[in-house]
This record gives C-alpha cells, structure tokens and sequence, in this order.
C-alpha cells in the first residue's frame, strides 16, 4: 500500500533487500539511511548507511516493517524520488530515481541539479 503524500517512494524490492540485511545482521532496530553528500564525477552523489537512530526532522518512510530514514537537507534533493534495489549483469546495489537530478554519472551514483 503506497501513501501518495509521502514525497519519496520506497519500493518493494528494496524493502525486501533491506529486510533481508537487517536479519542477516540480526539488528532489528536497524534502518536504511540515505543521504546527500557533495561530490562524486557530477557534484552531489548518494550514500547509503544502516542506522539504528532517527533523528529530529528526519522523514521515515515504512514499507514491509523496514523503515527508509531521510535527513532535511537530503531530502530536499529526493522530493519525488525513489529508492530502489535492483539486481543484474552489473551487480546489485540500491539505486536512486530522481527526478530533481539534471544529469547523472555513468555509474549511477552521483548527480548534478
């Protein structure tokens, strides 16, 4: 069930991946963070750590029982976005789809507004 008035989408693939972490690390108190940092080949890139705290301003958003925590200052550059976890040829690893982004790196993982 998706909530329309939550500004980042959480999707069920990546929920199940971080599901699947957090009980391999046997941690239930963990969550996904993502976060914005300057950087990377495009100016901004993305980063994402486990957390067991959220923080004062932080949004969560929940999908599974897992829950997605996002800082004031990332979010502003995620509004609409979404986080994602794809597996292929490649290798498999969370991604961002972010429609503030005016271009992105090759690989993926940093951006420029």
């Amino acid at each position: 069930m998706s909530d329309i008035s939550v500004p980042i989408n959480f999707t069920d693939a990546a929920a199940h991946k971080v599901k699947a972490l957090i009980s391999d690390e046997e941690n239930l108190a963990l969550k996904l963070r993502v976060y914005i940092t300057g950087g990377g080949c495009s100016g901004f890139q993305y980063g994402f750590t486990f957390d067991e705290k959220v923080n004062d301003g932080d949004l969560t958003v929940e999908n599974s029982g897992v829950q997605l925590v996002v800082d004031p200052m990332s979010l502003q550059y995620l509004i609409g976005g979404t986080i994602d976890y794809i597996e292929g040829l490649e290798g498999s690893r969370f991604v961002v789809q972010n429609p503030n982004a005016s271009s992105t790196c090759g690989c993926g993982s940093s951006f420029s507004i």
